[in-house]
């Protein structure tokens, strides 16, 4: 998101080394069980560390934060220095805003799902299937794993894989066509708290260039 997360998010390539069986039945099944599970997220909060890997194995960089959710639509993400970031969503539009670049770019939301795949915490979800290609496997008694494939050639990422721990989100890892690999871990999990509106406004000083996409 931003430029280092949407970089970071566009990157991946790193193995699950644990074994687990593929589910059999995958696409729409598959579709409709993740959907299931990020539809229970009414609210979702997370401290995360970001770990992006090129491809030959060697970290380029890694980042920590905190982000907020809450369907429908609204959204909340912050990186910490050296590489401050805000991301802010109502649902309608995405804002990011760079400190450092003294600028706040505007997206429309539906340009953004794609490059943005941690807006799946609360955007729409229930057409997974007409965005992705959707597979499921099950590893040992309580991981379960989603890998999403974008089926639009335009995609900044290859993969989106989304794993989950007795249901809650732990970890996202996200791959683009350089075999550059993204990893998000998440730690502090607090899943459906209440959270307040105001957490979802995206406050930068005055003066700041502001960009709009098709503007």
């Amino acid at each position: 998101m931003g430029q280092s997360f949407l970089k970071g998010l566009a990157s991946l390539v790193m193995a699950v080394l644990i074994a687990g069986h593929v589910n059999a039945n995958e696409g729409s099944e598959s579709a409709n069980e993740l959907a299931s599970l990020l539809k229970g997220y009414e609210s979702y909060q997370a401290d995360f560390i970001q770990i992006v890997v090129n491809e030959n194995g060697n970290k380029v960089q890694e980042t920590r934060g905190s982000l907020k959710a809450k369907r429908p639509g609204l959204f909340y993400w912050e990186t910490s220095a050296p590489l401050s970031q805000f991301i802010v969503s109502d649902g309608e539009k995405v804002e990011v805003y760079d400190p450092d670049l003294e600028q706040v770019t505007i997206h429309n939301l539906d340009d953004r799902v794609q490059s943005t795949p941690a807006l799946l915490l609360s955007g729409e979800v229930d057409n997974l299937e007409e965005t992705y290609k959707v597979s499921g496997r099950q590893i040992g008694d309580n991981t379960r794993e989603f890998t999403l494939e974008p089926r639009s050639p335009d995609s900044l990422f290859t993969s989106l894989r989304l794993t989950f721990f007795k249901g809650e989100l732990q970890e996202m890892r996200m791959q683009d066509s350089l075999a550059q690999l993204s990893v998000l871990s998440f730690d502090r999990i607090r899943l459906n708290e209440p959270v307040e509106a105001g957490a979802f406004t995206l406050d930068y000083p005055e003066g700041v260039d502001i960009i709009r996409d098709g503007a």
